[in-house]
């Protein structure tokens, strides 16, 4: 007996598995967009900080993305469990805050002069954008679980948590492990630079040039990320949905991203003058 239910809990195991492979690979596919999005918006937090602090700071958000993931994931399976009407109103929310940075981008990309005035102590220190990154990995991990979950959630309770945990853990070590390899491309092209061969060296020195561009690039795409992303929460509203059908998708993402984003700077910009008149 001992040895047929030994091979029985085997063949169990071989089917969760199974259906953990497949199901994997469909959420994967459904979440891959994000993932890229995930990519752009972290890489452009994550650059312009000092070459000697690039790796620590990057260490720092990518344990707040950890941390993230381990309150995120407990939650979603409990909302999904219990209470799955609040899962739209926090996507909603989260959607909101991140048309707020992306628009706040734009606005600091026409008007670059805006805070040229503030001193050094009035400007984001470390502290506060590694803080900044956390939040904003925090409102994409929601996102990213969420929607994964969305694509299990007819399966066992086993294959839902296996599923979902393995689409955050590539969503932390792929994203954040691509993010050290940009932010650390200079220093990869000088060691290069050094070597004796000379296709090598020039190889190194192109790695060294192409930095700047790659950088401007992925902070430009990051914040399009931003407002792709929230739009694209809005746009998955039933009523919002109905409006724009036949519209193409990226476009309504983006233009809904941009209204919400506008919306929301508006809103913040009176509530601080409010606040400021009642001192």
């Amino acid at each position: 007996m001992m040895p047929s239910g030994f091979f029985a809990l085997l063949d169990d195991l071989a089917l969760i598995m199974d259906d953990v492979a497949a199901m994997t690979k469909v959420a994967g596919k459904k979440t891959a967009g994000i993932l890229g999005d995930d990519l752009a918006v972290n890489a452009e937090k994550a650059i312009g900080f000092p070459a000697s602090r690039e790796l620590p700071v990057l260490l720092a958000i990518t344990k707040g993305s950890f941390l993230n993931k381990l309150i995120i994931l407990p939650l979603a399976f409990l909302l999904s469990a219990f209470a799955g009407w609040l899962i739209q109103p926090i996507l909603i929310a989260g959607g909101v805050y991140l048309a707020y940075e992306g628009v706040e981008k734009v606005l600091h990309m026409i008007r670059p002069h805006h805070e040229d005035g503030h001193s050094a102590s009035e400007r984001p220190d470390e502290k506060a954008r590694i803080r900044s990154a956390v939040l904003v990995d925090f409102i994409l991990s929601v996102e990213i679980i969420i929607l994964a979950l969305s694509q299990v959630v007819e399966s066992e309770l086993i294959v839902q948590v296996l599923v979902v945990s393995i689409i955050s853990l590539v969503a932390t070590v792929g994203v954040y492990g691509l993010v050290a390899l940009i932010v650390r491309m200079d220093n990869a092209g000088y060691a290069l630079a050094e070597r004796d061969t000379k296709w090598v060296q020039n190889l190194g020195m192109g790695m060294v040039r192409a930095l700047p561009i790659l950088i401007r690039i992925i902070s430009h795409v990051g914040t399009l990320a931003l407002l792709l992303v929230a739009g694209g929460i809005f746009h998955h509203i039933d009523v919002v949905h109905h409006v724009f059908h036949g519209w193409p998708g990226p476009l309504v993402d983006g233009l809904l991203g941009l209204i919400v984003g506008g919306l929301a700077v508006l809103g913040a910009a009176g509530i601080r003058q409010l606040m400021a008149g009642r001192r």
